[in-house]
């Protein structure tokens, strides 16, 4: 569908007036996780130069960063200074490297967020760059806000809208009808960008009710993918429910997400089309990168494809397109890359990934983005079927129900 923008929609960001900055000395009070303010992640290099939010969702990655109590926005530096981090960091290749935008520590769409959102988005456009660049929100988005989305020449933006359904207000005070609304919004208006729904995180017993399955489902049929994902459940953020006496969702923490196998069973049988043989589970996907792709026609650029049973739910035709891209380097190629950035050990290429030694998430993302080729750490071994996530709910008796 079609939209005619407005004479200079992306000239939105900068009629604002800009958030305050942190002094000097607040910065360094600040753990260096969230001072430094672009940090390699899996779905992208992320950029992340206002922190503080006042959404409060009980389960948010802000837990592991001490600021919980920062609840208004504030810049640690200017939107062109930021951009200019981040194209001139080591790790950022033109038209290459994804990128994600304030993804970490704030929601890009809170009102006093939004223009520098938009601004930083038009500083790298306009610099002609065709990044994929994702933005993740859960908070409200309007008809204006996508003529500014669809303004952008160069990028491939793609919005993702983070849905859960969860009731508990302890946990989620924001309503999930403001994001239900914000992505039929964004479907309906959208013309060069593409929306996601990120039906995350679901918790057995939370939110996994058929009613809660059903309503995804509904929602799917706004959003060009989706993307379902379970808890990130860290220590910190354990604490933050026993403190708060809510309800834990397990009896451990864990390194990866959690999503139990039957909790994955159920999700699958509720979207799968048997009559569709070249969509039977419809544009549903098991990890980010894979449904970006897709709403962007392009392969995946975390090179996915080679942990063939990932898939098993995708379209045929995008299949194809991950089949055609995926290419392991020469082992020449990998070794040399892979000491560069410190590697410790022998590299070994299979038929699946990279494995590498000594190297830590940020170097394996920057290869793995680099490659369009899984790049895993020999010491966190990815088992088959569980594609990346925490054991929990994949061993007898570790899950409850």
């Amino acid at each position: 569908m079609e939209h005619s923008p407005s004479p200079n929609p992306a000239s939105a960001g900068r009629r604002k007036r800009a958030l305050p900055l942190l002094t000097p000395e607040e910065i360094k009070g600040l753990k260096p996780k969230l001072s430094d303010v672009i940090e390699y992640r899996k779905s992208g290099l992320s950029l992340n130069h206002v922190i503080g939010c006042p959404l409060e969702c009980g389960y948010c990655i802000r837990h592991l960063y001490d600021n919980w109590a920062m609840k208004t926005p504030r810049l640690l530096m200017s939107d062109e200074e930021a951009v200019a981090a981040l194209t001139g960091h080591r790790y950022f290749r033109p038209h290459i490297t994804p990128v994600q935008v304030f993804n970490k520590a704030t929601d890009p769409m809170l009102p006093g967020v939004k223009p520098h959102t938009f601004n930083t988005l038009r500083l790298l456009d306009e610099q002609g760059l065709t990044n994929h660049v994702l933005v993740i929100t859960r908070w409200r988005v309007d008809p204006e806000d996508c003529q500014v989305l669809n303004s952008y020449q160069n990028l491939k933006v793609t919005v993702l809208v983070t849905h859960s359904n969860i009731q508990h207000r302890g946990i989620e005070p924001v309503d999930s009808s403001i994001a239900a609304n914000s992505l039929k919004i964004l479907h309906e208006h959208a013309d060069r960008y593409r929306v996601i729904l990120y039906w995350r995180p679901i918790v057995p017993g939370l939110n996994d009710s058929d009613e809660d399955i059903a309503r995804a489902v509904e929602l799917s049929r706004h959003a060009h993918a989706t993307v379902f994902t379970g808890l990130f459940y860290r220590k910190e953020i354990a604490a933050y429910y026993q403190e708060m006496g809510l309800p834990e969702p397990y009896d451990t923490t864990a390194r990866r997400k959690i999503m139990p196998e039957t909790l994955e069973s159920r999700i699958l049988a509720a979207f799968h089309r048997p009559s569709d043989k070249e969509q039977p589970f419809g544009p549903l996907f098991r990890k980010t990168s894979c449904a970006v792709s897709y709403a962007h026609r392009v392969p995946d650029y975390n090179g996915h494809y080679g942990i063939r049973e990932l898939c098993d739910i995708c379209p045929v035709k995008q299949v194809s397109l991950c089949a055609q891209a995926w290419k392991a380097p020469a082992q020449q190629d990998a070794d040399r890359a892979a000491a560069e950035l410190g590697a410790t050990g022998p590299v070994e290429i299979t038929d699946r990934a990279i494995i590498t030694e000594g190297l830590d998430e940020q170097p394996r993302y920057y290869l793995q983005h680099g490659y369009g080729f899984q790049v895993h750490d020999r010491s966190h071994p990815h088992r088959p079927r569980r594609h990346g996530r925490a054991e929990i709910g994949w061993e007898e008796g570790t899950s409850r129900p």
